[in-house]
């Protein structure tokens, strides 16, 4: 099992949907990856900031998930950062209400000294010299470095975000921003291209529609679990990408075919995170739910066929 680094935010998110609405509660990038990481009792630590309004508890349910969050900054005068978003009906477009950076502004990352020889670093989405800054610290070239980023980044620090792609080996992305970083329409031709600009692995997600994972010419498609209700579609994304590198972390495996199953493992911790606002269903999430759902993916993907 490998030591996981987990860098993006930790934050206070209000969300509106067709289901109903919150008030300021917990999010953050690396609050949602971390959650779901803990799903594998792997050995991890949260690199962020927050601010003095940040409740203690929030920090508590971390630490009581088995995360190290002696990465996590409190600037105490400061304000934690805050997004507000409302979902439109078909809960895949949203509008953003509010962006607050607040104490992210100005965020230098310090990884914890026990942790700069860690294997395993998620990169949540972040400006792309946070990221660098993350990867300077290591110790020694990790096994697995996973980048999440978005089209924010592309359209405001694209030469930065170049010099991060190149220096990691998965890219886990959507597909309209696999498309606006490459030009093309193609999403196997779009792998392809990013593939050239580092990334060994490259994720691409399709919300309610699954994920693709392509390496050289090889490919891999996991559907989305068919749900009965989707509460809070937030915090899926950076599920997905803590479920993948929660898996490959505990396993201590980089291939292919271990990338597959971690590709089955996010999809599955995704599906239940979008049943309830924020971190609701996965703070009290349980193994054994996980497996039963697992249990379920397979019976909808596997299938026997013969070819003559």
């Amino acid at each position: 099992m490998g030591k996981l680094v987990i860098v993006g935010t930790v934050a206070f998110d209000a969300i509106e949907t067709p289901f109903g609405k919150t008030d300021k509660i917990l999010g953050g990038a690396a609050t949602f990856i971390g959650l779901a990481a803990s799903q594998f009792e792997v050995d991890s630590a949260v690199v962020s900031v927050v601010g003095g309004d940040f409740p203690n508890e929030y920090l508590e349910l971390l630490e009581s998930k088995s995360m190290d969050i002696s990465g996590v900054e409190v600037v105490p005068h400061g304000k934690t950062f805050f997004w507000s978003g409302r979902y439109h009906n078909d809960m895949n477009s949203r509008d953003t209400l509010a962006t607050e950076l607040n104490v992210l502004a100005d965020f230098k990352p310090v990884v914890p000294e026990n942790f700069k020889d860690a294997d395993y670093v998620m990169l949540g989405n972040l400006h792309p010299n946070v990221q660098l800054g993350v990867l300077e610290q290591m110790e020694k070239k990790p096994k697995l470095v996973v980048l999440d980023t978005m089209n924010f980044w592309m359209d405001n620090t694209w030469d930065e975000l170049m010099e991060v792609i190149k220096k990691v080996d998965v890219i886990t992305i959507n597909d309209e921003e696999a498309r606006q970083l490459t030009g093309e329409h193609s999403l196997k031709v779009a792998a392809r291209k990013i593939q050239e600009m580092g990334p060994t692995y490259v994720v691409i997600k399709k919300g309610e529609h699954g994920a693709l994972l392509f390496n050289g010419g090889n490919a891999f498609f996991a559907p989305a679990l068919p749900l009965e209700e989707v509460f809070d579609p937030t915090g899926a994304g950076d599920t997905f990408a803590g479920g993948f590198i929660g898996y490959l972390a505990s396993v201590d495996n980089v291939t292919f075919e271990s990338m597959k199953n971690a590709i089955i493992y996010g999809s599955t911790l995704a599906s239940f995170c979008v049943e309830k606002f924020g971190t609701e269903r996965m703070k009290h999430l349980s193994a054994n739910e996980v497996r039963k759902r697992l249990q379920e993916f397979k019976k909808l993907t596997q299938f026997e066929i013969e070819l003559t």
